[in-house]
């Protein structure tokens, strides 16, 4: 298998402990869940360098609640603990291969400054 299961106990210390973290939030139900879970298994096991992860949002309903899961499948990207994308809908392949490609170009030194602008703001 080349993602883990996340749960409320592990979500916060995978994301701080890992680079890039990607994760579909999916439930058991789900037909597009089920369509998308070869497609997600193939591009972790072509990304070994990224961290990949499923939520099962039957099983932790709080995790879907905080992070305003509101279809399923929906794939969060998270870098340097930042979330990137929080997203509902299934990716074709070639365009969820097109966006690690972009996640991992990111810089992040300005995405931070970016950030820190926009809270300044408020």
């Amino acid at each position: 298998m080349a993602y883990i299961n996340l749960t409320k106990e592990t979500f916060n210390e995978t994301l701080d402990n890992n680079e890039i973290v990607i994760i579909d939030f999916w439930a058991e139900w789900c037909g597009p869940c089920k369509q998308f879970a070869p497609i997600f298994e193939k591009v972790a096991e072509n990304n070994p360098d990224i961290t990949f992860a499923k939520v099962n949002t039957e099983d932790e309903q709080a995790l879907a609640m905080k992070y305003g899961i509101q279809s399923i499948p929906t794939l969060m990207v998270t870098r340097d603990g930042i979330i990137l994308l929080n997203q509902g809908g299934m990716l074709p392949e070639e365009a969820f291969n097109k966006l690690i490609k972009h996640v991992k170009g990111l810089d992040m030194d300005k995405i931070r400054e970016e950030i820190a602008q926009e809270e300044e703001e408020e």
